[in-house]
């Protein structure tokens, strides 16, 4: 599973983009399902709708002892003032995965880039909101820290009924990619 006893993710965009959704299901089927422990923290900017959002997540074999990190290993962007706002938190050698219709590619050469076309590919299936679950999707086959099974039933367990089959469909075509493109991001 993971190759270090601790990975330290961070999901930011802006709200309305169910960034805290994302890290709320990862964090969820990390615990409930693949036995790790987890701690998650969530902020938010002043606008309900349309401002900064971001949450972090920190998943571990262990116990946790702080709730934040300095630092984080893979960082997920959906939008370009959030990326802006937290790139400097992520680990030289770490991960960011961007969506490339809301995020251009930072000027970093100490870092795995991964383009996800979450918002393009959600287009596809329905409403743009559902952009964050393809990421999910990537995320969870890119670097298996929970299996496609558990990251499904806690969707199922964590999404409203009428937006059910949108998410899982969503999450499948992020699967999907990243089989697709071979991706991994080591954990």
């Amino acid at each position: 599973m993971m190759r270090h006893n601790r990975v330290t993710l961070q999901f930011c965009g802006f709200g309305g983009q169910g960034i805290v959704l994302s890290s709320v299901i990862l964090g969820t089927a990390a615990v409930e399902r693949a036995g790790l422990n987890a701690v998650q923290t969530q902020s938010y900017g002043s606008e309900a709708r349309g401002g900064e959002c971001q949450a972090e997540l920190i998943l571990s074999e262990g116990p946790i002892h702080s709730p934040l990190a300095d630092q984080v290993d893979i960082l997920v962007a959906m939008s370009q003032l959030a990326l802006d706002r937290y790139l400097g938190r992520l680990r030289a050698g770490g991960t960011l995965i961007l969506d490339p219709e809301l995020v251009e590619k930072p000027e970093r050469s100490d870092i795995k880039i991964v383009r996800v076309p979450a918002t393009q590919m959600a287009s596809e299936i329905g409403p743009r909101i559902i952009a964050n679950m393809v990421m999910l999707g990537f995320l969870q086959q890119a670097t298996g820290l929970v299996s496609e099974d558990d990251l499904y039933e806690t969707i199922r367990g964590n999404v409203q009924q009428n937006f059910l089959k949108m998410n899982l469909e969503a999450a499948e075509r992020g699967i999907a990619l990243a089989k697709e493109q071979n991706v991994t991001v080591e954990v």
